[in-house]
């Protein structure tokens, strides 16, 4: 069983970067697909960013296209989001995710197994 923990939120001025970490216990870490979603209090929790095992594909929802970049590293069981010119729309708990035997779209919250506790991340206009 996979266990994640999030680190690298807080707050940001509008335009501002930040690197978010989410770091993976187990030795299985290679064969599951990685997620990164957020949500907004009162809404559902959405799709941000994903990456295939292998680290060789990765997907990104619309709005941080170009903005947003997911990477891994299989060797310290460790996935990144670098978040770069952040907006307040941004602002939202962001959660890692890890999925395998489910994984399809690599979009969809049902598709992956593990889930963070989130972390804040909070953009100022």
């Amino acid at each position: 069983q996979a266990q994640l923990v999030e680190s690298g939120g807080g707050l940001v001025q509008a335009g501002g970067s930040l690197r978010l970490s989410c770091s993976a216990s187990g030795r299985t870490f290679s064969t599951y697909a990685m997620g990164w979603f957020r949500q907004v209090p009162g809404n559902e929790r959405e799709f941000v960013a994903a990456v295939r095992s292998s680290g060789g594909r990765t997907y990104a929802t619309d709005s941080v296209k170009g903005r947003f970049t997911i990477s891994r590293d299989n060797a310290n069981n460790t996935v990144y989001l670098q978040m770069n010119n952040l907006k307040p729309e941004d602002t939202a708990v962001y959660y890692c995710a890890a999925g395998r035997s489910r994984i399809a779209t690599m979009t969809r919250i049902y598709e992956y197994d593990y889930w963070g506790q989130g972390i804040q991340v909070t953009v100022s206009s």
